[in-house]
């Protein structure tokens, strides 16, 4: 991984920041550190980190506010490191557009390789995009890769990067059947990260914002014991 890549660190506590800095730069990162939300958004702004390593609990504006005011105006892969292990947690910090969620005490070897996976990713995704993907509308839904523009009855939808991509993947290939462990690693790499209840936590997000009924969901359909799929006719393309 080139040392061009930046990662912010951010946590208050003092020794498991310089830890954190010199576990990422042995492997040839280059770092910048906050230890509050004022001074992580400041770096986020000014700097532009390639990945963000953000603690849950920080005096003052916790990490949830801080992820989501990122979210207002970057995409950049924010993966949270935290001492706290409930699923609510995960849940919410991946509902405000985090893209990661290992739990403290961890392991330093496993820390890395979520770095690296996620930057490989986010790398190939502004990489590789292709401007020649036309857009898919369904009768209610709008998806423009191109501008990452998704309207539902002609009106914006928010979605973090990884919805969108999961979404648009589903889309793409309408009534083919995914499984979970296919959606986790097409969203995060082949490497293990994790069990694969990250994929519903995302397809939970994704009905929220796209269902009328999130409960008896209309596009993203369950298929018991199996997977997901895009449950619609194919999509008229637009040019």
């Amino acid at each position: 991984m080139s040392s061009k890549n930046t990662i912010l660190i951010v946590d208050d506590d003092h020794e498991i920041n310089e830890l954190l800095t010199m576990s990422l730069k042995r492997e040839g990162f280059h770092t910048l550190s906050a230890y509050n939300g004022v001074d992580a958004l400041k770096a986020a702004q000014e700097h532009a980190p390639d990945l963000v390593l953000l603690d849950v609990l920080l005096p003052g504006m916790d990490g949830f506010q801080i992820c989501s005011e990122i979210r207002k105006t970057s995409n950049v892969p924010i993966l949270f490191v935290s001492c706290k292990d409930e699923d609510i947690d995960k849940v919410l910090g991946l509902g405000l557009g985090g893209d990661d969620f290992i739990s403290k005490p961890f392991s330093p070897i496993e820390l890395i390789a979520r770095v690296k996976a996620h930057i490989r990713r986010s790398n190939l995704l502004h990489k590789h995009e292709e401007v020649t993907d036309k857009t898919l509308k369904f009768d209610q839904l709008l998806i423009d890769p191109a501008t990452h523009l998704v309207l539902v009855d002609n009106k914006p939808v928010s979605l973090s990067a990884k919805e969108f991509k999961l979404l648009f993947h589903l889309a793409k290939n309408p009534n083919r059947v995914y499984k979970n462990e296919q959606l986790f690693s097409l969203l995060w790499d082949d490497v293990h990260m994790g069990d694969t209840h990250t994929v519903m936590v995302h397809i939970y997000n994704l009905r929220k914002k796209l269902e009328k009924n999130p409960a008896k969901p209309h596009y993203i359909r369950t298929i018991r014991g199996v997977g997901y799929k895009f449950n619609d006719k194919p999509a008229e393309f637009i040019d």
